[in-house]
């Protein structure tokens, strides 16, 4: 059993918890547009070309046949997209994707459908505009006040996200966000909607939480893995505290069964005066996901375990609460000739 990581960037915790699970059965390969740390702990790995190549999926298809490779899995929103979109070829090809349908992906990677989906399961998310004349016609009104987040309909990372506090900050950070879309990567998914690329919402103040929404390979429910975001850095959880599931299991059972994803979703959430809002969700190993692992889940071994036809098993879901997690920044000499 050979399963391939693609985009897999810095996440080299990622590629030893696989290598770990498929525990000699196969290899673990990753893929990169450039070389990372990540590529040097797999089995083996390759420079592919930029996601947006036009022969990025096809180069993808042409590998895993050369070398055995039956599964593929990415943690990387714009690689997601691409993959849904081709999910159909690769999997003709005999290589299993391991992520949700073009429906789903699209869903989490437009912020404004993820507001609309929310809105429509009457789940709580903040006021969200997708126009500047949107968003001062509700300050105006006072349906909003300020302080409000901007940020980008296809965001990554954090990427273009400014909080303005007043009318002149809104302008100057509206433009700086566009300019922040053009100058990245951003700028592909961007071009799905080019005059609606920014978001104007609503900030809220609360205990930040990330939630690992678990479902099994028929889009079933599992369980929900909580953990409170103590502290940040570019984006991912750098400090985090597990918390009980059950003041989140109505929501995210809720969420799954709607949207009837595949493995993990990872779902950005405030607490506010007892109420759950969700912000973000992202189809995706997180970099929260570690916290879960290191508390005592292993989707890895559980997806090894589906892959070989074996059922659910719950000591692959084990998860102590109350675990303190965070990061370790350790510097790594690259083998790169």
């Amino acid at each position: 059993m050979n399963i391939l990581i693609t985009s897999a960037g810095r996440r080299s915790y990622l590629i030893k918890y696989f290598k770990e699970a498929i525990n000699g059965k196969g290899k673990v390969f990753a893929s990169n547009c450039e070389y990372t740390i990540a590529l040097q702990e797999a089995d083996d790995y390759f420079i592919s070309p930029l996601i947006y190549d036009d022969h990025y999926v096809e180069f993808l298809i042409t590998y895993c046949k050369k070398n055995d490779i039956t599964s593929i899995i990415s943690v990387f929103d714009i690689d997601l997209l691409v993959l849904s979109k081709a999910k159909d070829i690769i999997e003709k090809n005999g290589i299993r994707l391991l992520l949700s349908g073009e429906d789903v992906v699209g869903i989490c990677n437009d912020k404004w459908k993820t507001y609309e989906f929310l809105k429509q399961l009457h789940i709580g998310t903040p006021k969200t505009y997708k126009s500047l004349d949107a968003v001062k016609s509700a300050l105006a009104a006072k349906e909003l006040a300020f302080p409000v987040i901007i940020k980008p309909r296809w965001g990554v990372a954090s990427l273009g996200i400014y909080t303005a506090d007043n009318a002149e900050e809104l302008e100057v950070f509206y433009k700086r966000s566009i300019k922040d879309i053009r100058n990245s990567y951003l700028k592909y998914e961007s071009a799905f909607t080019p005059g609606e690329m920014i978001l104007f919402q609503e900030k809220l103040t609360g205990q930040e939480y990330g939630l690992d929404v678990i479902n099994d390979l028929g889009g079933n429910f599992i369980c929900v893995l909580p953990k409170a975001k103590l502290a940040m850095r570019a984006g991912e959880t750098d400090l985090g505290k597990t918390v009980s599931p059950a003041g989140f299991r109505d929501i995210a059972s809720q969420i799954s069964n709607k949207l009837r994803h595949l493995l993990i979703l990872s779902v950005d959430c405030f607490e506010v005066k007892g109420r759950i809002y969700v912000i973000e969700m992202n189809g995706r190993i997180s970099g929260h996901y570690p916290l879960s692992h290191l508390a005592g889940t292993n989707l890895p071994k559980q997806i090894i375990e589906w892959l070989e036809g074996k059922g659910t098993n719950a000591d692959n879901f084990t998860f102590r609460e109350g675990v303190y997690i965070t990061k370790d920044l350790s510097p790594v000499i690259l083998n790169k000739e």
